[in-house]
């Protein structure tokens, strides 16, 4: 009589559930495997051509207002007009999602790329309005962490009051003692 041994595990599965024949709980994380490492690149390489953050974007207007360093971008803040009362990015265009297909071709210009932002990671008004920017012809990125995370990374942001320059960042979510993070 001849008896057959358990298959093994692959090495996914095995670390995803702990050793073989154990009894230890599912891994959350591991449940669904990682995906490969090729589609991994492409995946990453994809989401940063959608994605700007908005350290990058900072450093950008830096550069453009100290060294008169080409842009290269417009920035598109996609909220109402009370939000953009309330404060916005120096240098950004105003142009509420709702109003892009009607207004973008005036406002902006097709060949330069546009970012857009909103509110904060909690909102998609900045990916709905990067969307009509996209059908409607233009190259465009969306502001991770929107007006939020710029204001808590201690950016300067303009109301009809003028330009104010914001507390000391959050050094929960920004680096501190350093102009960037280093990533």
């Amino acid at each position: 009589m001849t008896t057959t041994q358990p298959a093994q595990p692959t090495s996914a599965s095995a670390s995803a559930s702990g050793s073989a024949g154990s009894a230890a709980p599912e891994n959350p994380v591991l449940r669904v495997p990682p995906a490969t490492p090729a589609a991994a690149a492409a995946y990453f390489a994809a989401s940063l051509a959608f994605h700007a953050d908005v350290s990058d974007v900072a450093a950008a207007f830096r550069a453009h207002r100290e060294q008169g360093a080409a842009l290269g971008f417009q920035l598109v803040d996609s909220r109402s007009t009370p939000a953009w009362d309330q404060a916005h990015v120096p240098g950004a265009v105003h142009l509420p999602t709702a109003l892009v297909p009607q207004q973008a071709e005036q406002l902006l210009d097709k060949t330069v790329p546009v970012v857009t932002y909103c509110w904060g990671p909690g909102c998609n008004g900045a990916t709905r309005s990067a969307l009509a920017l996209a059908r409607l012809g233009f190259q465009v990125k969306e502001m991770l962490g929107g007006i939020e995370y710029w204001i808590r990374e201690g950016f300067e942001v303009e109301t009809w009051q003028g330009i104010r320059q914001r507390a000391e960042a959050d050094p929960l979510t920004a680096p501190t003692g350093s102009d960037h993070c280093g990533c």
